[in-house]
């Protein structure tokens, strides 16, 4: 992924109050990326149009983030803007501590078992008790839907864009997922499991 790409992290819920305030329904609930960005990019669900748009201010909200954009100002345009995902630039985002890595490095990084590739790393699924990484397998015969601990993943290498299992004994195979768009591109993960 290039620092200039656009990654969503969030989809407007509904209006917030009636001077055009957005609350917007963040795909990693403990991500503050959103919070202090000057600029976020606004990707409409109806044929994708984009509009870059200044930030006036935004603010936490127990799970979710409020939002002002200096472009909506009523209720009304902020109720345009349902189901609107919010992207940042991934430049913007901090920087991973040491063992940790943001899921979108890994999207289509290799997943490799004892130095042997298996697959590719499709995307990052955030289940209510546990994290997985789901792996296309290369063999056409299913997914694997890979927990992030350290039973079974082992080295994360981010520039070199590699997944090192320690081994997929014991995870059954499920029937191959179409990719979509990811939502849970900002969440940090670690690679002695979830951050």
């Amino acid at each position: 992924m290039h620092p200039d790409d656009w990654v969503p992290l969030a989809e407007v819920a509904r209006p917030h109050g009636v001077k055009g305030e957005l609350r917007l329904r963040l795909f990693n609930a403990s991500s503050d990326v959103l919070l202090g960005q000057e600029e976020v990019l606004v990707r409409l669900p109806e044929g994708g149009e984009e509009h870059e748009v200044s930030v006036e201010r935004s603010r936490r909200a127990d799970d979710a983030i409020l939002m002002k954009l200096f472009s909506v100002d009523d209720r009304n345009r902020a109720e345009d803007l349902r189901g609107a995902h919010i992207c940042v630039r991934r430049r913007d985002f901090p920087e991973a501590e040491p063992g940790e890595f943001y899921a979108i490095d890994v999207v289509g990084a290799e997943a490799r078992v004892a130095g042997e590739r298996v697959g590719i790393v499709a995307e990052l699924i955030t289940y209510p008790s546990i994290e997985v990484l789901l792996v296309h397998a290369d063999d056409g015969k299913g997914d694997w839907e890979v927990p992030l601990t350290e039973m079974f993943i082992g080295r994360v290498d981010v520039p070199g864009k590699v997944v090192d299992l320690v081994t997929l004994d014991d995870i059954e195979r499920t029937p191959r997922r179409k990719d979509k768009p990811k939502k849970d591109d900002a969440t940090k993960a670690s690679d002695e499991g979830p951050a």
